[in-house]
């Protein structure tokens, strides 16, 4: 190792030399700051795009308990701003998942509740969306073993559903309609049901004529027994639970003579008695 002494000279430090930037060096820095604040910049701008980016809220579309596939189509078309019949003639080519029994008709499906709209709903997805919900409410434990235990199938009581929904006067109702419509299956009897034949002429009325009756239609609940071939309306969760649990009783016949008063009863007589009261409040006679 070496020593040095009190005597010896103080080391030589050799001077620094200070680095000066020609023109051509000054302006390549400024250019080299000027790129770096330029790309933090671009990185910067998309964050706070991304951030401060607001979702489109959605709309709602309600579909009321009982409309008509027609009804839900025209409905459909109004919310998404398309021309009218557009989703009519989407919903064959939508690849629906419906029951084999429907037949690629999705009446009784179309589950009634509000759905969101947004712009990026399309008539197929929104379809897809209410037979989606329909399936997993319909394919409910409860449903299917009471499907079961009245001896019909899934989607014969969904069609039970949609008269039940059609022809009962209230909720308070619907539980006597449905166990009608079980009685008169059980004993090979016709429906006769106003609401299938209103549905096969396309309208909705309490005024149905024996011309009416004589109709030359598988929906003819009149001239044809049993169940309708489809259902004739999309049914709510209440009328679905009177179809599967219908209210016991002997019942046959059934009639509405004024709002909130509607007649049950297993006696023709006297339902001949409360479809007399019914025309003279409609002032129909007797």
């Amino acid at each position: 190792m070496a020593h040095e002494t009190p005597d010896s000279p103080p080391p030589v430090t050799p001077p620094r030399r200070r680095t000066r930037l020609t023109r051509r060096g000054r302006l390549t820095l400024f250019i080299g700051s000027l790129l770096v604040l330029v790309v933090a910049a671009a990185v910067l701008v998309p964050l706070l795009t991304r951030e401060t980016k607001t979702e489109e809220t959605p709309r709602t579309l309600v579909i009321p308990e009982g409309r008509r596939a027609t009804q839900v189509y025209e409905a459909v078309d109004q919310a998404l701003g398309v021309p009218a019949g557009t989703t009519a003639a989407a919903a064959p080519t939508s690849d629906l998942p419906l029951p084999a029994a429907a037949k690629g008709n999705p009446e009784g499906y179309l589950y009634p509740a509000t759905y969101p709209v947004t712009s990026a709903t399309t008539p197929k997805s929104l379809l897809r969306y209410m037979t989606d919900t329909a399936g997993r409410h319909f394919g409910a434990d409860h449903i299917t073993a009471g499907a079961r235990r009245n001896d019909v199938t899934v989607y014969q009581t969904v069609t039970i559903a949609s008269i039940v929904q059609a022809e009962a006067d209230t909720e308070a109702d619907m539980g006597k309609v449905a166990r009608v419509i079980h009685n008169r299956l059980d004993r090979g009897m016709p429906l006769q049901m106003d609401s299938t034949l209103n549905y096969a002429l396309n309208r909705s009325t309490l005024d149905t004529t024996t011309g009416d009756t004589k109709l030359a239609s598988p929906y003819n609940s009149y001239a044809h027994k049993g169940l309708p071939p489809t259902p004739i309306g999309n049914p709510g969760e209440q009328a679905m639970s009177a179809a599967i649990t219908p209210t016991p009783g002997p019942w046959l016949y059934f009639v509405t003579v004024a709002p909130g008063d509607t007649r049950f009863t297993d006696d023709y007589a006297e339902q001949q008695r409360n479809v007399a009261e019914f025309n003279r409040n409609r002032g129909g006679g007797g």
